[in-house]
């Protein structure tokens, strides 16, 4: 019998059923848990961290990964409202910052695919000298505010349309938007060939460093739309998010869903099952008063136990999918 013949379970439906479990299990073990306003918070809460995840998901599925989209997300943005309060035009001022978003994109491309370093190393110092570059140059404090003027841009992160946040249905674009690119579109066949085999995709034809070049911008602009949604909801962006555990939450719910870490296999639906998921604990943790510690480590836990879940039903050549056999 195969490893998915019983029952026919894979990680995500498994992560799923992990879902439903803890929460019935909040349900009834916390009063005020099933309250429709907790209940929309739980949603509300993570959907930047679903924006960045499908972000991050894009770059796994075309086998890399970026640990810069936290630094960029903030400092991006943060500059972006620094040039707004020094009197910039809006339509400028966003210009600017995205523009910055897209030139970390492109130095994290060329990086790995013409210089090929490796995307988890080349990332990670492209993220420090972002926040280094950022906090000598571009933000002068840790906390850039949203100006009452800001106008439209507010809406995209705060308020409410038909009941459902604003936020939630930025996800929601972010999601369709990407969904579309991936499955519908060239860009996207040629990313899922480009991670499953690279060697193969470029025997076929496949430009596959302009590939990645590409493959890191996007993530790049994703990580700006976060940003801009974050600074929105909470009428500020605090550069201090870059020195948290935020990129190792991306990275969570991007495994967890079933994202596989070998390239070439995920959906944006797994990014979505894994955002729930860890919606629902952390809001369940809250609320029974977890210290943050605790939640680090439980967060961690899970995170390892999701990288063996994926080296089982992900296998990363025939040597690796004979598991049992040692």
């Amino acid at each position: 019998m195969t490893r998915k013949g019983l029952l026919n379970l894979t990680q995500e439906r498994i992560v799923l059923l992990l879902t439903v479990v803890m929460f019935l299990t909040f349900s009834i073990s916390i009063d005020r848990f099933l309250q429709a306003d907790n209940i929309l918070s739980i949603v509300q809460n993570v959907s930047v961290l679903g924006i960045l995840g499908v972000g991050m998901a894009m770059s796994i599925i075309g086998r890399g990964i970026d640990l810069s989209v936290v630094a960029v997300m903030a400092y991006s943005v943060a500059w972006a409202l620094t040039l707004f309060n020094q009197d910039a035009n809006l339509p400028l001022s966003l210009l600017f910052g995205l523009g910055f978003a897209v030139l970390v994109g492109l130095i994290n491309g060329v990086l790995i695919a013409y210089v090929e370093i490796p995307a988890i190393f080349a990332t990670l110092a492209s993220g420090t000298a972002v926040a280094g570059f950022g906090q000598f140059f571009l933000v002068d404090t840790d906390v850039v505010f949203v100006p009452g003027s800001i106008g439209w841009l507010a809406s995209i992160g705060s308020g409410r349309t038909f009941g459902v946040p604003n936020s939630v249905i930025s996800l929601a674009v972010v999601v369709v938007v990407l969904y579309w690119i991936l499955h519908r579109t060239v860009f996207g066949r040629y990313l899922f060939a480009m991670g499953d085999n690279p060697k193969a995709a470029r025997v076929a034809g496949i430009p596959v460093r302009p590939m990645m070049l590409a493959q890191y911008v996007l993530t790049a602009i994703i990580a700006f739309t976060a940003g801009l949604v974050t600074a929105m909801a909470v009428d500020s962006m605090n550069t201090r998010v870059v020195n948290s555990t935020l990129v190792y939450d991306v990275i969570l719910i991007a495994v967890i869903g079933g994202i596989s870490l070998s390239g070439g296999r995920g959906s944006v639906r797994n990014v979505l099952v894994g955002t729930v998921m860890i919606g629902v604990l952390l809001n369940g943790m809250t609320m029974l008063n977890m210290p943050y510690t605790a939640q680090n480590i439980v967060k961690g836990a899970i995170l390892l136990i999701a990288i063996i879940a994926d080296s089982v039903f992900n296998p990363r050549d025939e040597q690796t999918s004979q598991q049992g056999d040692i």
